[in-house]
């Protein structure tokens, strides 16, 4: 597998002045934003999952320099804090679905009696979209294709999957229509004939841009949930560009009442996809935009929003931020944590490592990762990183609070020895030069290249 692309780096660094750039990015509080949550290649379409209390994002992979939506996997990234978001590479792609040959397009997973399901569509080989239905005995995959064919196709796209209280399943899709039927308790299958649901204005709200086909804002991305006794259908409307909206219903299949815009057209994408969750008291709104540089309709960025709900119910206007949400909790550094694990990062790239899991890869001078709210004890005595580097090594600065500043930031410094192979690893452990505590931002800083960086994790004994 290739390693995931250095965005930031890459299209701040086209000209002479790439250090002048980088420096200002990190100056201006870009770098050190947390939206959108993934900065080594272009996502879209988030899909959260709750599930033992992780946040799980299904996400699409847009292309470097596409000019079409031509995505070939579902990439996976998951949190516990909301902050630091670690990456878990390829859980599916074109390939897992032996009949399809396109559009690996907006996805969505969801966990019953201990297996996943993920509904996805792509492009069949007859030349229509399709939803098929992978599975996996885990959450982070891989999944396999669970039937050797469409659930559903003719053209299908967005599917969206709620599990009723009475357990029953229902699926809805839909772009230009909206439809839904119900699935079977093993949700492979489903029973009856698929349901078109009625767009009407009072159900899903006026267009507003001209259309000689769709008379109602709704266009696509629907996502239903439940929420105190109410259904809710949040979509993308009113293309293009889109904005998000949403109507609610008192059963899961209507009749649907239209409520209002949720977030405005803006991001730099003519597309939007979103998703809503609560995770840990809080609620949360995923949302894709084009605010990485090099952004477009066709390089889009995951982000996500925690809001709160008005007291009747409704969801406020929400609008886009570089900050993202407030982490909740903390990160423990006396565990071992993924170095591709991160609230930013600049210039690195992740690879499937050897050891399993992925690796940071690909770093050079100046570049590096960022972990938000590191829980420090007094008495820390030292860092270790495992590392790999088949010729040049480097070195691992770990600092407090951001990338530059005075030496005192530094805590620990590490070098990179050549182990021998850029998936041959070692562990290298270095003293913390710092009386450690509080929950400050972490950064390790790279110098030299060619290196590899897997894990790290600090200690209380020497």
């Amino acid at each position: 597998m290739h390693p995931s692309g250095s965005l930031i780096k890459k299209f701040n660094c086209v000209a002479a002045a790439c250090v002048f750039l980088s420096s200002q990015l990190s100056s201006h509080g870009f770098a050190r934003a947390d939206n959108p949550f993934v900065q080594t290649f272009y996502t879209a379409d988030p899909a959260p999952l709750v599930y033992h209390d992780r946040v799980y994002a299904f996400l699409d992979h847009d292309n470097d320099g596409a000019k079409n939506f031509d995505m070939t996997e579902w990439r996976l990234f998951s949190t516990a804090d909301m902050a630091n978001w670690q990456d878990h590479g390829t859980v599916a792609s074109l390939k897992t679905f032996t009949w399809s040959n396109l559009n690996a397009w907006a996805p969505q997973v969801i966990e019953r009696n201990g297996k996943f399901y993920m509904y996805a569509p792509c492009r069949h080989k007859t030349g229509q979209m399709a939803i098929g239905v992978a599975v996996s005995n885990n959450v982070t995959g891989p999944f396999i294709d669970a039937l050797g064919k469409p659930l559903v196709e003719n053209g299908e796209i967005d599917p969206t999957v709620w599990i009723d209280d009475d357990g029953q399943a229902y699926l809805y899709w839909g772009n230009p229509d909206l439809w839904y039927v119900k699935l079977n308790a093993d949700m492979i299958t489903y029973s009856g004939t698929p349901v078109k649901t009625s767009l009407t204005v009072a159900g899903f709200g006026p267009r507003t841009k001209t259309s000689t086909t769709r008379t109602t804002g709704f266009e696509e991305a629907p996502w239903v949930y439940k929420r105190n006794g109410t259904y809710y259908m949040t979509y993308a409307a009113n293309c293009c560009s889109e904005d998000i909206r949403y109507s609610t219903a008192p059963t899961i299949t209507g009749p649907w009442t239209y409520r209002g815009v949720i977030m405005d057209t803006a991001g730099s994408s003519f597309t939007n996809h979103q998703a809503i969750i609560d995770f840990k008291g809080s609620s949360y709104f995923f949302y894709h935009n084009g605010a990485l540089p090099g952004g477009s309709g066709y390089q889009r960025s995951a982000c996500v929003e925690r809001f709160v709900y008005n007291a009747d119910g409704t969801i406020p206007n929400i609008k886009m931020t570089t900050a993202g949400p407030p982490q909740v909790g903390t990160l423990d550094p006396y565990v071992r944590q993924e170095a591709e694990t991160a609230a930013w990062s600049y210039g690195v790239e992740t690879e499937v490592c050897s050891e399993g899991g992925m690796d940071v890869t690909s770093i050079d001078n100046g570049d590096y990762v960022k972990v938000k709210g590191v829980a420090f004890r007094t008495g820390t005595q030292t860092f270790s990183a495992r590392v790999a580097a088949a010729a040049e090594g480097g070195v691992i600065h770990v600092r407090l609070g951001s990338t530059t500043g005075t030496p005192g930031t530094y805590i620990a410094t590490c070098n990179v020895p050549a182990t021998g192979g850029s998936q041959t690893w070692q562990t290298v452990t270095c003293p913390v030069t710092k009386t450690l505590s509080g929950t400050p931002d972490l950064y390790f800083v790279f110098n030299g290249s060619g290196f590899s960086f897997n894990w790290w994790r600090f200690d209380m004994t020497a």
